[in-house]
C-alpha cells in the first residue's frame, strides 16, 4: 500500500450506493503497477448533496472521478464543459477538475469499441443488433455508428425506444418480439439490459435463428458467464463478457488523472475478475 505525499493526486467514483463498485479495485491496480503517488476513492454521495459534493472534491484539488448511479445525468448539468462523447450519449461517466472547471465525457462506448477489437471482433464486419434502451445501451449505439456501423435496436419498452431513435438519426427500432427473427440480419448481438445479471431473469432468445458468424456481447458482469454467454458458447459463437468494457472504459480517465496511460492485460483481467468471483 503506497504512502500517500502532500502532493498526491486524488480521484474517485461517485454513487449511492457505491460500496458495489470494482473501480477502486481497478484504478488501485494500477496506481500500484505505475508506483503513482495517488488514491481512488469510494464516494458515496447522496442524489440531494451531488452538487455540493463535487463543489468540494474540486475545493479540495481532486483531478476528478467516475460518476455512477443515480448520478449520471446531474453529472451532465453540473459540467462546465461537456465533450460530444457526452453530448451523444447523453449522460456523463468521467468528470475531470482543471483551473476550477469542470469537464464531462463519457467512455463507456470508447470501452465497448476497445474491448470489442481486444476480443478480435471488428465492429465493421457488419449490422448490430443492440437490445435496451438505457445509458449504456445508448452509448454503445453511438459508439458504433461513430464507427460507421447500421444498428438496430429492440426494448422491451417501445416508448424509450422511440425516444432514442429521436436522438439519433439512423437508429433502426424493431418489435420487443422480434429481436430472434432479427438475428438472421445482423452480425453482432449486443445485451444492453439487466436481464441475465445476477438476480435478474435470463435473457430469452433464440441465438439459433443467428448465422454461425454471429458475435455477442453482454455488458453484464456479475456474473461473469451469462445465460446468454453460456448459450452463445455452447453453439461455438465468438463472445464478450462485460468485464472487459468496465476494464477499457476506465482508461481514459486514468490518463487524464494521474498521467499515466494504463494497460489492459491478463493480470488486471485476473486481479478485477477475482472478486467478482467471490461476489457471486
Amino acid at each position: 500500500m503506497p504512502i500517500l505525499s502532500g502532493t498526491s493526486r486524488l480521484a474517485g467514483i461517485i454513487g449511492w450506493p457505491v460500496a458495489h463498485s470494482r473501480s477502486p479495485r481497478l484504478h488501485g491496480f494500477w496506481l500500484r503497477r505505475h508506483g503513482i503517488d495517488g488514491a481512488y476513492a469510494p464516494l458515496a454521495i447522496r442524489p440531494e448533496d451531488f452538487v455540493t459534493g463535487i463543489r468540494g472534491l474540486v475545493a479540495m484539488g481532486f483531478q476528478g472521478a467516475n460518476v455512477t448511479q443515480p448520478h449520471k445525468l446531474a453529472a451532465f448539468d453540473i459540467c462546465d464543459i461537456v465533450e460530444a462523447s457526452a453530448r451523444r450519449a447523453g449522460a456523463v461517466n468521467t468528470l475531470t477538475f482543471r483551473d476550477g472547471k469542470i469537464t464531462g465525457r463519457n467512455t463507456d462506448g470508447w470501452g465497448f469499441i476497445a474491448h470489442l477489437r481486444a476480443s478480435g471482433i471488428q465492429p465493421k464486419a457488419g449490422p448490430a443488433l443492440v437490445l435496451g434502451a438505457g445509458g449504456s445501451a445508448r452509448a454503445i449505439v453511438t459508439a458504433l455508428q461513430d464507427e460507421g456501423v447500421p444498428v438496430a435496436l429492440a426494448n422491451r419498452t417501445s416508448a424509450r425506444a422511440d425516444e432514442l431513435a429521436a436522438l439519433l438519426p439512423g437508429l433502426k427500432i424493431l418489435d420487443w418480439n422480434h429481436r430472434s427473427a432479427a438475428l438472421a440480419d445482423h452480425s453482432l448481438l449486443v445485451n444492453a439490459t439487466s436481464l441475465g445479471m445476477a438476480s435478474h431473469e435470463p435473457l430469452a432468445i433464440d441465438l439459433d435463428r443467428g448465422s454461425a458468424s454471429l458475435a455477442v456481447a453482454d455488458i453484464v458482469y456479475v456474473p461473469l458467464q451469462t445465460p446468454l454467454l453460456t448459450a452463445a458458447h455452447s453453439r461455438g459463437l465468438r463472445t464478450m463478457d462485460g468485464l472487459g468494457m468496465l476494464l477499457h472504459q476506465a482508461v481514459p480517465g486514468f490518463t487524464e488523472w494521474f498521467g499515466t496511460t494504463p494497460v489492459v492485460d491478463e493480470e488486471l483481467r485476473r486481479f478485477v475478475a477475482s472478486d467478482l468471483i467471490e461476489a457471486t
